[in-house]
């Protein structure tokens, strides 16, 4: 049995496919053509819920699996749908039905419009779906690039403001919206009975929190999320990052919000010593933490310490940056 309760839930028609013009083709675009050959591997996390893994880390799906059919967390690249129904059917003889997307990343709603043909049902936060509308979408790494527009038949049809529970395969899951940190559209999901929660790309290990300002990222936000999730999580709570390798903890979560904390009181140290960015760049506040925290090659230290010293209220000409 599927039930879904939302608080101010929102119902809107998906139907038919766009084109995507090769004109509008980006690199990113292109690089999807390889991704049709990632092999994905999945694994139990605890209860009913499972984990979908790219290799290395790249981007981690949330799977419930029970008689009411599969409900995922996130969708992948459009070239990788094969291989995550591949995935699914491992462990369970059961359909796709139902689809979360925790945020409008490319990498995480890309397979949308696949599945919506197989007739899963799609959800997001209201901000997510809007997003869907922009005539190019917006990936933040390595400097930030532009992609074609996903097709109508992928954006959600069921959109929620502030948390919505959905009924199925005995859990009540609680899809909760998070303050703007990573977008403006995140969506954390938690799996009460199996006590797991997915944070999307809020949380990763992989990098320094990545803060998409083009969608609506913020620091402060990212750091009022961290809070909600520490909040939401107990002791035993395993925790599955947008990006990473591993199942993780609250206590893993707690060290993570601790470092931005850190890096942001250096950085602002800096501005309050009348410092330029090049000159905050120099002095070098993530020191400390770059070993960890510097494995994304798309997103870095070049990327981060800006987003930070210019919402602390960093300032300067363009000659100066």
């Amino acid at each position: 049995m599927f039930i879904i309760k939302t608080r101010a839930a929102t119902w809107a028609a998906a139907a038919g496919f766009a084109t995507l013009l090769l004109a509008f083709a980006s690199p990113l675009s292109l690089a999807q053509a390889a991704l049709g050959n990632v092999a994905l591997t999945i694994s139990p996390v605890a209860g009913n819920v499972y984990m979908i893994q790219r290799p290395g880390g790249g981007g981690n799906i949330g799977a419930l699996i029970g008689d009411d059919g599969v409900l995922l967390v996130d969708s992948l690249f459009a070239p990788m749908t094969d291989a995550l129904v591949s995935a699914v059917a491992e462990v369970t003889e059961q359909p796709i039905k139902f689809l979360i997307n925790t945020h409008i990343h490319i990498d995480h709603v890309g397979g949308n419009a696949n599945l919506a043909e197989k007739g899963v049902l799609i959800f997001s936060h209201e901000n997510t779906r809007k997003r869907f509308f922009d005539e190019r979408g917006r990936f933040p790494r390595n400097g930030g690039t532009f992609v074609p527009q996903e097709p109508e038949s992928a954006r959600p049809v069921v959109t929620f403001n502030e948390q919505m529970t959905v009924h199925v395969n005995g859990e009540d899951v609680q899809v909760l919206f998070a303050p703007p940190a990573h977008t403006d559209g995140d969506a954390f999901v938690y799996f009460p009975s199996a006590d797991v929660l997915h944070l999307g790309d809020v949380y990763r290990t992989t990098s320094y929190p990545i803060i998409d300002r083009y969608n609506g990222g913020t620091l402060r936000g990212t750091l009022a999320a961290l809070d909600k999730a520490i909040d939401l999580a107990g002791p035993a709570t395993k925790i599955i990052p947008g990006h990473g390798l591993e199942i993780m903890r609250r206590a893993d979560l707690i060290e993570f919000r601790d470092m931005v904390l850190t890096i942001e009181a250096n950085v602002l140290a800096l501005i309050r010593e009348e410092k330029k960015l090049a000159e905050v760049m120099e002095a070098r506040p993530t020191a400390e933490f770059d070993a960890k925290w510097t494995n994304d090659p798309g997103w870095g230290v070049d990327d981060f310490v800006p987003v930070v010293y210019y919402e602390l209220g960093g300032s300067g000409r363009l000659q100066d940056r």
